[in-house]
């Protein structure tokens, strides 16, 4: 029996003992009380030793709790953090790789637009050539005569 329930166990003796008459007095056996109260002298450093035991058990559970959601809450917010970074991360890169696409797009624009340029020119020159080899052509011809020949070459159109 411990500490506790000795004393309830003398509460429960001075509640049934006989009561004196006309006074707030009872009757109790003196020894009885004496050996359960001893008792409860003996056994209640010990209770209360392992009451403060528990006590502090109950205190260092409640640290290493605090200290594992601290922890946790600390694991939490670094794992935010790397979160928000790899978004800042991945738009950055989405960003910068919209930016490359578009440079790239407007590189080959003004590529295309040069080599249109540079064929157009080459053909313009060479509608110059075809144009004087033309001219020349028919000024030969003119020049032997061609009648006949023009007829022979409107012979040919016409097949």
């Amino acid at each position: 029996m411990d500490a506790i329930e000795r004393i309830y166990a003398a509460i429960t003796m001075v509640k049934e003992a006989k009561g004196v008459p006309l006074s707030a007095s009872c009757v109790m056996h003196r020894g009885e009380m004496l050996e359960l109260l001893d008792q409860v002298r003996v056994s209640f450093p010990s209770d209360l030793e392992r009451a403060q035991e528990i006590l502090h058990q109950h205190e260092n559970i409640i640290e290493e709790a605090r200290a594992s959601a601290d922890q946790l809450i600390a694991l939490a917010r670094e794992e935010v953090a790397n979160m928000v970074a790899q978004t800042e991360i991945v738009a950055a890169a989405r960003k910068e790789s919209q930016r490359i696409l578009d440079e790239v797009d407007a590189e080959a624009r003004a590529g295309r637009d040069d080599i249109d340029a540079y064929i157009d020119s080459r053909l313009a020159t060479l509608e110059v050539i075809l144009n004087k080899t033309l001219d020349v052509v028919s000024r030969g011809r003119e020049k032997l005569g061609g009648a006949e020949t023009k007829h022979a070459l409107s012979d040919l159109a016409d097949s």
